[in-house]
């Protein structure tokens, strides 16, 4: 072989060897999604690769339509392995995936049927010839129609597979955004010059700028691997998370039509997607047992509901949150149902405790208080092994507490009270899931209005013991503020009961003197001019001078 000729074929050298080098990096990423699919696609471009240049070195007609022969092989390989990628790594959901996969094999059977007799029939090679381009020959045809069909068919299923991947280019995160715009364009960029050799627009002195135009497309593909992690960072689809919750959700347009479900909900439903995705939410849940019919035409909305299944009664909190586009402009509603029957069958056995207790009563009250101390202290106890960071926490506050309550000369009974409450003041927050009560980092608006609802669940749970009545005020009343601006009622002044009152000082003093996760402990007089501060807001100015002088003496 002539130099001029081994200097000729040094770029399709180039090309081959990098789509060598694409296969082996996507090699070693095998286990991520869509990979083994590239890795098809890498194969099959070496192949074409490897046939044009041996098409290019044949010195005879028939030699280089064997060798084009096997091009085109190769690339059928491309148009099946580039969309099953595209599927696989986009998570895209498709119907009938099985069926439409042996569909797209047709027209790369028949197409292979066609080159395999071409020597008698001619579907393909029309007018075959030889070019007198220099240092080798190229060979030259006529595309036959059966070329354009397939040609354009193959266009179709690779742009097809092209929007797949472009439409991942609007995540939210930049990495992500420039893998797909990466692995996109070093696919787009190779197809062009394929297309564009099609309808004989030449880049190149060679009729075919594929192999060019593929370097280009690789050496976007390999910076992705590289610079930008694809195959090893690769971002799950928002779809496979909501597929994968536990809750039944949906999703309704402003039309109040069925946009999206999960699986936990068709569960439910009794039903498959395709009965229910586009359908009227009226006639979907008409007989439903979770009340969604009911809050169609609100923006939020929280509710219970009960209903039999296997013989057992199951417990949900619906809640309702509305959807905003770009431009804020509400575009539907999603309905999450949150099972509550553990929360449920809490609050049903401590009726039964109750129930129990209260026949006790009438034989043995002291036996009676005193077993409700020791079930009061161990629902404190098991809230401390929940909430490690908060170990101690109910003992120290409840001895502050009844030194101030002593101090404002409160005795007897109203001081066992106020003693009790405060072992229980935190005991509405085993109704908190431990994902937001132990996030260590800080809490969003949602999760800090779920944290808000803990005094109403203490409510909901020891209201029904009326031996608890009266030291319910400080599980119920702790969050409110003398200025009004608290929770769960905004009461403000003399209307929040005084034990409340006095217990809110003390809470916050622990937790301001405490470290936790999120906040390391002031120092003293920080702690000090910040109670000052609150005086006549947070904190009642009567049980702050008890508190202080209290504090003065060293005996808190």
């Amino acid at each position: 072989m002539l130099r001029t000729e081994i200097y000729y074929l040094i770029p399709y050298f180039i090309s081959l060897a990098i789509s060598v080098g694409v296969f082996m990096i996507a090699w070693q990423r095998r286990k991520a999604p869509g990979v083994n699919a590239f890795i098809g696609y890498a194969i099959g471009q070496t192949f074409w690769l490897f046939g044009f240049i041996l098409e290019l070195v044949s010195p005879s007609l028939s030699s280089k339509i064997f060798w084009d022969g096997f091009q085109w092989l190769a690339g059928q390989y491309l148009v099946i392995a580039l969309p099953i990628f595209a599927v696989q790594y986009t998570e895209h959901k498709l119907k009938n995936q099985q069926l439409l996969f042996r569909l797209s094999l047709i027209a790369p059977a028949l197409f292979t049927a066609l080159l395999a007799t071409d020597s008698a029939f001619h579907w393909i090679y029309i007018n075959p010839r030889l070019s007198n381009s220099m240092p080798f020959q190229e060979l030259l045809y006529d595309y036959s129609p059966a070329v354009y069909i397939y040609a354009i068919y193959s266009f179709f299923i690779f742009l097809w597979a092209l929007s797949l991947l472009a439409q991942r280019i609007i995540r939210p995160h930049g990495l992500y955004r420039t893998q797909v715009i990466l692995i996109t364009l070093g696919f787009f960029i190779p197809i062009l010059g394929a297309a564009l050799s099609l309808f004989n627009t030449y880049l190149t002195p060679q009729r075919d700028a594929t192999p060019f135009t593929t370097i280009i497309g690789n050496l976007l593909i390999i910076l992705g691997l590289f610079r930008f992690r694809v195959f090893d960072i690769v971002p799950i689809a928002r779809e496979r998370v909501f597929e994968a919750m536990v809750e039944p959700v949906v999703i309704l347009d402003n039309q109040n039509n069925v946009v999206d479900i999960n699986a936990s909900m068709l569960v439910l439903l009794g039903k498959n997607a395709n009965e229910v995705i586009g359908e009227p939410a009226k006639e979907i849940f008409d007989d439903f047992p979770i009340p969604i019919k009911m809050y169609m035409h609100v923006s939020y909305a929280r509710a219970e509901a009960t209903f039999l299944l296997g013989g057992k009664n199951i417990y949900y909190e619906l809640t309702v949150w509305p959807l905003f586009n770009s431009s804020k402009e509400m575009t539907g509603r999603i309905y999450i149902s949150h099972d509550i029957t553990a929360l449920k069958e809490l609050e049903n056995e401590l009726r039964k405790l109750n129930t129990e207790l209260e026949d006790r009563v009438r034989a043995r009250t002291w036996e009676l208080a005193d077993a409700y101390d020791t079930t009061l202290e161990g629902w404190a106890r098991a809230l401390e092994i929940r909430d490690k960071e908060t170990e101690g926490h109910s003992r120290r506050v409840t001895d502050m507490t009844l030194k101030i309550a002593i101090a404002m000369g409160i005795t007897d009974d109203d001081l066992e009270q106020i003693r009790r409450g405060a072992i229980l003041h935190d005991i509405g927050k085993m109704g908190i899931s431990d994902e937001i009560l132990h996030k260590p980092g800080k809490l969003t608006d949602e999760e800090r209005e779920t944290i808000k609802t803990h005094p109403g669940i203490a409510y909901k749970l020891l209201a029904p013991i009326p031996f608890l009545k009266k030291a319910l005020e400080i599980p119920y009343s702790h969050h409110e503020k003398w200025d009004g601006t608290g929770y769960p009622l905004g009461l403000a002044g003399e209307d929040i009961p005084l034990s409340a009152r006095i217990f809110a000082i003390t809470d916050v003093w622990d937790a301001l003197t405490s470290d936790r996760s999120y906040n390391k402990a002031w120092e003293r007089e920080k702690v000090i001019a910040y109670f000052v501060e609150q005086t006549g807001k947070h904190f009642d100015p009567r049980v702050i001078n008890v508190f202080f002088r209290l504090l003065e003496k060293g005996d808190i």
